[in-house]
């Protein structure tokens, strides 16, 4: 039964590299995302290299896709292995960009991811000012869940001295990051 699941994995990340269809990449994203939320898939998407094709997909223009794979993305990263390689393949950057995405669920996703992500090694890159200031703006949103989301992480990832140092800052670089529309 294992190895089926294994080979239907493999048949799911097969289809998506040789597919030229929009819908059906998205469709499988989608398909592996879902299965990213279950632990007991995790070594047999990272076997399959999964964590990387999520982290490719960030910077696509299918904003579909981006969605799908930061969804993937932060079904994995509850699991220590999965955080650590995504932390070691520089993914932090790529999910710091999709706090500007306009699609709210791609937005959601990024901010619990990067709270799942922090660890007292990866919090100064996690925290950085532009996220901390992103996440002031985001805690006004008119989406309850985003700025609930915002709040936590404002309160619970955040020194005091942080948020304030965002909220008095001079040159606002998450200005032009936009809301996400509701």
């Amino acid at each position: 039964m294992e190895l089926g699941r294994l080979e239907y994995l493999q048949a799911l990340v097969t289809e998506f590299q040789v597919t030229d269809s929009s819908e059906a990449k998205e469709q499988v994203l989608a398909n592996l995302a879902n299965f990213a939320y279950d632990p007991g898939n995790y070594e047999y998407l990272r076997q399959l290299q999964v964590l990387d094709l999520f982290l490719d997909m960030l910077t696509e223009d299918n904003e579909t896709l981006v969605e799908f794979a930061m969804g993937g993305l932060c079904n994995l990263c509850l699991d220590k292995t999965n955080k650590e390689y995504i932390l070691e393949a520089n993914g932090v950057e790529p999910i710091i960009n999709c706090l500007s995405s306009s699609n709210e669920e791609t937005v959601m996703s990024a901010v619990t991811t990067l709270m799942y992500l922090t660890t007292p090694q990866s919090r100064q890159q996690t925290t950085a000012l532009p996220v901390v200031e992103c996440m002031l703006r985001f805690s006004l949103s008119a989406s309850r869940r985003l700025s609930n989301l915002a709040t936590l992480f404002l309160e619970d990832y955040c020194t005091p001295l942080q948020v304030e140092e965002a909220r008095n800052v001079s040159g606002h670089t998450a200005v032009g990051i936009p809301l996400p529309k509701d």
